[in-house]
């Protein structure tokens, strides 16, 4: 790399989701529901488990983590994104597009932990029921979750330092509608690859000791499922993993195809497309897995509007 042409940006331009002029308003619609839903569901659902003295068990505690991260992530992306659908002017501040990734990273990296421990405390929950309140004290889960957002924040700092440190000249045009590390590596003209490596072994940690998680915790809940004499008690112990398992197959799936396919295959219009389902769609699935089929909230729900009705 030729230090001299490394040129000083100030900004970054997104190219958005789409320049044709008939897609946008389609889009736009679309995404704003979405959004909406997603800011609608999530709050309501941290409201309703703060609100709810029957809800205040480790299980609810961890899902209104779990509706705080997608809140937050969305938040990150989508208003910028709605807006950009229409702006003529799409820059972002290169310090707003390191803050843009920085928060958005945290809280991803956060819910992909997450997820592992909701595992674990499923397990608990169905292995030793008459223990559970006791080996899942809220300083336990306290405690677990300061070491999900910890290893979030520590994560996401090495990667937005070396990230935003890297020498970009020429376009500063980013092929996409939020600020996102492949896009970005584009853009560079110094040597990605240590970056590139980093990537590769810290997300491979943080996703896959997730599903180690994930799968440890459930080979030991259905191993204690083995164990419940009733048919009707074995269902309704699987019934209440079924949300989680939903949440994280669709979580996980999406992280590592965007993530881990060869770098051969990376299509940016691909890449927006899967983006999009991760950063908005996810968020707003998660308050809607956990509560149809849960006689918990919906219980919490039939309460709340009864106290509003009279």
């Amino acid at each position: 790399m030729d230090e001299g042409n490394c040129s000083s940006l100030t900004h970054f331009t997104f190219v958005g989701i789409t320049n044709n002029p008939g897609m946008k308003v389609i889009l736009f619609t679309i995404f704003l529901v979405v959004y909406f839903i997603n800011l609608l569901a999530n709050l309501g659902m941290i409201i309703l488990i703060r609100m709810d003295s029957q809800l205040h068990t480790p299980m609810y505690y961890f899902l209104s983590h779990l509706s705080f991260c997608d809140l937050c992530y969305s938040t990150a992306i989508g208003p910028k994104m709605l807006v950009d659908i229409f702006a003529k002017n799409k820059s972002i501040p290169f310090s707003c597009c390191a803050l843009q990734f920085f928060v958005s990273c945290v809280f991803i990296d956060s819910e992909c932990l997450l997820l592992a421990v909701m595992a674990f405390d499923r397990y608990k929950a169905i292995s030793n029921p008459l223990l559970y309140t006791v080996s899942m004290s809220s300083r336990v889960c306290s405690r677990l979750m300061a070491g999900v957002y910890m290893l979030g924040i520590a994560d996401t700092l090495v990667h937005t330092t070396l990230a935003f440190r890297l020498c970009f000249c020429g376009s500063s045009e980013i092929n996409h509608f939020f600020c996102d590390l492949p896009p970005l590596f584009l853009l560079s003209c110094s040597d990605t690859q240590i970056n590139e490596l980093v990537i590769f072994n810290t997300l491979g940690f943080f996703d896959l000791s997730s599903i180690a998680g994930v799968l440890v915790s459930y080979c030991y809940i259905f191993l204690s499922v083995l164990r419940i004499q009733s048919a009707e008690g074995r269902f309704k112990a699987f019934s209440t993993c079924t949300s989680h398992l939903t949440a994280v197959a669709i979580f996980q799936g999406t992280f590592l195809f965007m993530y881990f396919r060869p770098s051969s295959s990376y299509s940016p219009d691909q890449d927006k497309m899967t983006s999009l389902f991760y950063t908005l769609v996810i968020p707003m699935l998660n308050p809607l897995i956990y509560s149809l089929r849960n006689k918990d909230v919906k219980q919490a729900l039939e309460k709340l509007k009864t106290k509003w009705c009279f």
